[in-house]
């Protein structure tokens, strides 16, 4: 299509233009990375069984104990994590990418495919991520299944298929690297936590919250400062999407640990306070009582 053509079309063709134009020619045969309809069908089977089937298949039923199943998923998931970290660090981020800027290397050189396969297994990794919700919902935990963490495991697969499809490489892989350095920890938190003998070693859990949102603040100043340099060829509209993406989360999962956990910790502390003040009051109408006596 040419300039003109373009110009004299209409939106939708444009935007179609658009995305068939800057597709990333080497990852098209890629599983999963041609189309966004297998995604899609995906995140609606997801939605439908986590949202409605699956609660209303387990209403009547026991929770499933999943205890090797989650042992064995959390631990595969550690492990594939690690890959990706050190596929993050290998394929640009220890050697030669730009912390300021960094474009997108469309070719065939070495380094550039390993990160473009390392983006693509990320975006698997999101994919199986699924399964979160999933164990949650046969275990009957719903209350875990909270809009945040659906959101989340929602978006998270659709970015890394753009990632896929037109950005394999570049600036916004920064994300996908600290992501999966604070999946490592939070898969083998996840892993003991299904260990019975291992539940009262494990008072770190609200650290993982704050590690998840420093990760935010990071891909945050990371990605708005691309704003800020004119001659940054990398994309400025999806350093923009993933700078809002970034800000909606850190208020998300900081609203999440103020709930969870300064709140909680507040309540309890009334809590406390309130008994011991009954108990004075008894003790108080007490010697009041032997007084009279």
């Amino acid at each position: 299509m040419s300039t003109e053509e373009i110009e004299n079309s209409g939106f939708i063709d444009r935007v179609v233009n658009f995305f068939v134009v800057n597709e990333d020619p080497r990852t098209k045969t890629w599983f999963l990375g041609n189309t966004p309809g297998p995604l899609v069908s995906i995140l609606v089977t997801y939605l439908y069984f986590c949202l409605y089937a699956g609660p209303r298949y387990m209403k009547n039923r026991k929770p499933f104990q999943l205890t090797k199943t989650l042992i064995v998923y959390n631990a595969v998931q550690v492990v594939f994590s690690i890959i990706l970290v050190i596929e993050g660090l290998e394929g640009g981020w220890r050697k030669h990418y730009n912390f300021r800027c960094q474009p997108v290397d469309y070719s065939t050189n070495p380094s550039a495919i390993r990160m473009a396969r390392a983006v693509w297994l990320y975006y698997m990794a999101k994919i199986i991520e699924l399964l979160d919700t999933v164990f949650f919902v046969l275990r009957k935990k719903q209350s875990q299944v909270s809009f945040l963490h659906v959101y989340h495991h929602t978006l998270m697969p659709v970015c890394a298929f753009i990632g896929v499809k037109f950005f394999a490489g570049g600036h916004g892989t920064l994300l996908g690297l600290i992501n999966s350095f604070i999946h490592v920890i939070m898969y083998m938190y996840y892993m003991l936590s299904a260990i019975p003998s291992m539940q009262k070693y494990l008072w770190w859990k609200r650290y993982l919250t704050i590690m998840q949102i420093i990760q935010f603040l990071i891909v945050f100043c990371h990605t708005v400062q691309v704003q800020f340099r004119p001659s940054c060829t990398y994309p400025k509209s999806i350093a923009a999407l993933l700078t809002l993406n970034a800000a909606l989360f850190t208020y998300m999962f900081s609203s999440f640990y103020i709930k969870s956990y300064t709140k909680k910790r507040r309540d309890h502390i009334n809590e406390k306070k309130d008994i011991c003040d009954e108990n004075s009051n008894v003790v108080e109408q007490d010697n009041k009582i032997l007084k009279k006596e």
